[in-house]
């Protein structure tokens, strides 16, 4: 139950932010952000003190180091794989450009028999 008290809060800090920020609309922008950001960051950590709100921060904590652990490729992979997708990117518009342009010599003008001017 406390949990679920602790949670309505947290929400009702986040809509408390995002009100300020019309609310103030006289004021500066600067202002109205740091008011939203307020809200959230209170809202965050009301959140983070319920039992849910722990566990997911395992869980990004988990997430994150789980993600370091990727092998990512380097950057000479990667322009590779990226110059090879746009290979076949022109590769396939030439061949659907021509495959487009026969088919309509063939309909219209062997078929329909209509001479383009």
């Amino acid at each position: 139950m406390a949990d679920k008290l602790k949670f309505a809060l947290a929400l009702l800090l986040l809509v408390a932010g995002v009100t300020g920020f019309y609310l103030l609309a006289e004021q500066a922008m600067i202002l109205r952000v740091l008011m939203v950001f307020a809200g959230l960051g209170l809202s965050a950590a009301v959140a983070w003190q319920t039992e849910p709100g722990r566990q997911f921060f395992v869980f990004a904590n988990e997430a994150t180091s789980e993600a370091k652990k990727v092998v990512w490729p380097t950057r000479k992979e990667t322009l590779q794989t990226t110059g090879l997708v746009f290979a076949f990117v022109v590769i396939m518009a030439v061949f659907l450009w021509l495959t487009d342009k026969s088919l309509e010599w063939v309909l219209y003008d062997l078929v329909l028999g209509w001479r383009k001017s």
